[in-house]
């Protein structure tokens, strides 16, 4: 089972409640199948593992209830969160940093964050790099989405500029891995 740390689903929940209000995240869990009520119901901690797959479901009931079922949203939501994480010291690091170094580094964060997933970076020159996530299974395709959010934002607050991410293969093509194009035109000097 792939399993997701819990800072990242107590983040989403706060952002949830703070993007459409209490209510909504209520009727987000009273939506949820069984399984994934147990995971919602208990005190979410930021150093615990949860299961993937409820979590997920959290997502397609959010993007179905205040976004309308626009699942792009969440590329959209996912950069906003970023940038409310980096703050600070964390921001003026990603700022100074090149792209590559961003790509990287964040590569090795995300190795933080998901139990029975692995990432692999691999460069292409000085303006483009795939990322290949192996372990995602196809009911995870929108954890796709929120990982080009994650790598946009994370890439624009580094100064890269003409940002752009697109899988060549992707979550729901049911390979096992899928691979994350990643590409910029240069760097906006600080």
């Amino acid at each position: 089972m792939i399993e997701i740390k819990g800072s990242v689903v107590s983040d989403s929940i706060r952002a949830v409640k703070e993007r459409s209000g209490e209510h909504i995240y209520n009727n987000i869990f009273d939506q949820l199948d069984k399984q994934s009520k147990k995971t919602f119901e208990q005190i979410i901690l930021a150093t615990s593992w949860y299961p993937l797959d409820s979590f997920v479901k959290f997502l397609e009931l959010d993007v179905q209830l205040t976004a309308h079922g626009d699942k792009n949203q969440l590329i959209i939501r996912t950069g906003a969160v970023v940038e409310k994480q980096l703050t600070g010291i964390y921001k003026l690091f990603v700022k100074l940093g090149s792209p590559e170094f961003v790509l990287n580094r964040i590569s090795i964060i995300h190795k933080s964050y998901f139990k029975g997933v692995s990432i692999d970076v691999q460069m292409e020159g000085s303006n483009k790099a795939i990322l290949r996530y192996t372990g995602f299974e196809t009911q995870h395709k929108l954890m796709g989405l929120t990982i080009i959010g994650f790598f946009k934002k994370a890439l624009e607050i580094s100064g890269a500029k003409g940002v752009s991410a697109k899988y060549s293969t992707a979550i729901e093509d049911g390979k096992g891995y899928c691979d994350l194009v990643v590409t910029w035109t240069g760097k906006e000097h600080f």
